[in-house]
């Protein structure tokens, strides 16, 4: 008699949220085992698991098929900038060959699921955005922001790849800022700092989820394979300034007439790296997303608002220090 349960495995497992949902799922009594692929170790013990310390740009189906994989998380992703237009471009081709990889091993293995965790980002921050922005909105990301643009064209990658193929299941997850104690990644460190610039007299509303919903909401779309293309927020929304104020940043608004090109300068004279004309935008315009086909699908109701999230961050973290302005 064949074992019952699934057995998932999960790229980029021992980042920030794949430890999180490694934690979640080792609760789960319908998982049967779990699968970890990271060239980096775990940095929690994981019960019932076998970690490959492998990068994934290379073929996995071997593992896979070994460890009777049905379902894959891929949460691998260099979110670097880059530090000129050759990184930024090779880190662009990194992303997307890993994806493509990922995909023809799933292929050529025992996966009938596979789960992609994108961003809010993909739709791009826009005077004409619709409040809130469906899940089936255009997604129309800065090219100025290598990020949300990598974002995007693995989300091209993964429409193709659906329409190449019918017996794998494809879930894509459009998360905003994860949040939550502890967090501490790339997107916390580019985002939270103790100088912030802002666009006078703009304060949009901004998104969090915290780390345990995501994973929450992460372990319903494993456990029922749920498809389809779904945004993820916690609910309520924190404004720009108040958010200032909660992460005890000193915030400076300048007209845009003069805050697009301080930011231009101070990049060209590589005084900071992260700051660009997309995230001014993302300072005016909101990215406020609907979640209603996330709730109709699973049925999940958030444990944590976003401010919750946002005060759960800030209470954990040790705010600031060393303190670089606009980076």
């Amino acid at each position: 008699m064949a074992q019952q349960g699934r057995v998932v495995a999960v790229t980029g497992a021992s980042g920030y949220i794949g430890t999180k949902l490694l934690q979640r799922l080792e609760q789960e009594p319908s998982i049967r085992k779990l699968v970890a692929f990271d060239v980096a170790p775990l940095p929690l013990p994981v019960h019932n698991i076998t970690v490959f310390r492998k990068n994934v740009s290379e073929p996995i189906e071997d593992e896979l098929n070994d460890q009777s994989a049905t379902t894959l998380v891929h949460l691998a992703f260099n979110a670097r900038r880059g530090a000129n237009r050759r990184e930024v471009a090779e880190i662009h081709e990194e992303n997307l060959q890993t994806l493509r990889s990922v995909m023809a091993s799933c292929v050529s293995s025992r996966v009938t699921h596979l789960i992609y965790l994108s961003s809010h980002l993909v739709y791009g921050a826009h005077i004409d955005n619709p409040v809130p922005i469906p899940d089936d909105a255009e997604m129309r990301p800065s090219h100025d922001f290598p990020y949300a643009h990598d974002k995007h064209h693995c989300e091209l990658a993964l429409e193709e790849f659906a329409r190449a193929q019918n017996d794998i299941k494809i879930t894509v997850l459009r998360s905003c800022i994860v949040l939550g104690n502890g967090a501490d990644n790339l997107t916390t460190q580019n985002f939270f700092h103790p100088w912030m610039l802002g666009v006078a007299p703009y304060d949009p509303p901004l998104q969090f989820v915290y780390d345990d919903d995501l994973a929450r909401v992460m372990s319903i779309i494993i456990q029922q394979e749920i498809p389809g293309t779904f945004n993820v927020a916690g609910d309520g929304v924190v404004h720009y300034r108040e958010m200032a104020k909660i992460i005890n940043s000193r915030l400076i608004s300048l007209p845009p007439f003069l805050a697009y090109p301080l930011v231009q300068v101070c990049r060209g004279l590589r005084l900071q790296r992260e700051a660009s004309s997309d995230t001014l935008d993302q300072a005016r315009w909101p990215i406020l997303m609907s979640t209603g086909k996330l709730h109709k699908a699973t049925g999940y109701r958030f444990l944590h608002t976003g401010l919750e999230s946002l005060a759960a961050f800030t209470n954990s973290a040790y705010l600031y220090k060393d303190p670089l302005p606009f980076q």
